[in-house]
């Protein structure tokens, strides 16, 4: 600590910043680790583990097509359908989601469900048992004569005497002119993914202070399972280059950072995984290409509110300031960041490189959260399958959050981890690592449709999902 508040000093006396994030020396130099030149000297570092079982799988496909060919020829017969370089991964149900989201001028949102996708949420019990909740509904259709549900505070009415006439029915409400309407109308096909689908790729994106060190578990395990996995370094992070102008960090330049990643290892059907300030990358690609993105995962993310930096937030204070506080800011990290913090925490967050960056870089990274179009409105105009991951002991972000995110969304689920927190998928890697998995797999249950237009409903098909806690070793 005593080396930091000279550091501080010297800063400030020389009026430079000093720089702590440099390209650092990986353990593993060869293991999958790329670095990416997304703009004219701004270098991220991406782990890109694609499975050798790619070429091995195209070897055989070939070899049996071939032999197929061979046999239709001999025969003087066209090659079946199947075999003409269809895939089995386009597979899939077909959802039809339709929305009209209506937004008043003194703030009141009205979001109404008119597909086939009702909104609902899965809650895993300390049991491990599955309970679907009913359907939440932000609020149905705009004044109707028959209210959808009771007046929580009524008025006590007085009975007439007998032989009176009827009380007159109530005023009409006057219609409200809405300030802006958006309506979603557009067709999904949500399929099974699978480590042994060529076409599938996962992105896992950090959030502030953090690196791609911290998806170790995720990363390990996927990619075990044959899944295509990439993970970059935020500019500023991990051994990506930061740059010492503000402006590098604006949430925008950090998005075309992301943007170009995206573009440069996106398959046919990705899906990405964020974590704190990384769900709102996810969620801005996610609007950007809704036909490459096919599922999400969010972690800790927060409500759907628009990011605005705060005035008056501790990151405001210069950066010399924050270098000779930052082991008072790690140490808040980590005990805000764990539900424990225990010797096991420590070296997890040595392990995975978080918190390990410049005050200056802290500082402009807190400062450039600015982002208004990532509203409610902005987040109710997804149509792409969600699964929140709350840890409930998280200090940051409340799990109040969370569920306004999974009422706003239109096809979302919510699981709450009891024993995790903040980092989550560091404390409870199993857990998270079997909800990602069963998330992946998951699909609309084809078997029950409804009976009038056959259409397939989400309540009808949660229970799909079915979510192992892992045996303890």
């Amino acid at each position: 600590m005593l080396t930091s508040i000279t550091d501080g000093i010297l800063c400030c006396l020389s009026g430079k910043t000093s720089n702590l994030v440099l390209p650092l020396e990986s353990s593993e130099p060869s293991d999958g680790f790329e670095f990416v030149e997304v703009k004219p000297g701004r270098v991220l570092r991406v782990r890109h583990i694609k499975p050798v079982r790619q070429c091995i799988e195209t070897k055989k496909q070939d070899a049996e097509k071939n032999t197929k060919n061979v046999d239709c020829d001999a025969k003087g017969d066209a090659p079946p359908e199947d075999s003409r370089d269809n895939d089995d991964d386009d597979a899939g149900t077909s959802v039809h989601c339709k929305r009209k989201i209506t937004v008043y001028r003194n703030g009141q949102l009205v979001i109404e469900n008119l597909g086939d996708v009702l909104h609902s949420e899965i809650l895993q019990c300390q049991d491990g048992d599955l309970e679907p909740c009913s359907t939440v509904e932000v609020e149905l259709a705009d004044y109707k004569e028959t209210p959808s549900s009771p007046d929580p505070n009524p008025v006590p009415t007085v009975p007439l005497p007998s032989g009176d006439q009827k009380p007159a029915p109530p005023p009409r409400r006057r219609r409200r002119k809405p300030k802006r309407t958006v309506l979603i109308d557009s067709t999904r096909v949500i399929s099974s993914c699978k480590g042994t689908h060529s076409d599938v790729a996962l992105f896992f994106v950090h959030g502030v202070g953090g690196s791609l060190d911290i998806w170790s578990s995720q990363l390990n395990f996927f990619s075990r399972l044959g899944y295509e996995v990439i993970a970059p370094d935020l500019a500023g992070h991990g051994a990506s280059t930061a740059p010492q102008i503000a402006a590098a960090y604006t949430f925008y330049a950090l998005a075309e950072d992301l943007r170009a990643i995206f573009k440069r290892y996106a398959r046919k059907r990705n899906i990405l995984i964020g974590h704190s300030y990384g769900v709102s990358f996810c969620t801005f690609l996610a609007h950007e290409y809704p036909d490459l993105v096919h599922k999400v995962v969010m972690i800790n993310g927060g409500g759907p509110t628009a990011l605005e930096p705060s005035l008056c937030s501790i990151f405001q204070l210069p950066s010399c300031v924050l270098h000779c506080l930052s082991p008072c800011l790690a140490w808040s990290f980590l005990k805000a960041g764990f539900a424990r913090q225990g010797a096991k925490e420590k070296q997890l967050l040595k392990q995975g490189n978080a918190f390990n960056v410049s005050p200056f870089v802290l500082r402009a990274m807190m400062s450039g959260q600015y982002w208004p179009e990532g509203d409610e409105v902005y987040h109710a105009e997804l149509t792409v399958p969600i699964l929140l991951v709350h840890g409930m002991c998280d200090k940051f972000v409340p799990v109040e959050e969370d569920q306004r995110m999974a009422e706003i969304l239109l096809f979302a689920f919510l699981k709450v981890i009891e024993e995790g927190s903040h980092m989550v998928m560091m404390e409870c890697p199993d857990t998270v690592n079997t909800l990602l998995h069963e998330f992946f797999l998951w699909e609309p249950d084809m078997s029950k449709k409804g009976e009038a237009d056959n259409t397939v409903s989400v309540c009808d098909s949660i229970n799909t999902l079915k979510i192992k806690k892992p045996v303890d070793k």
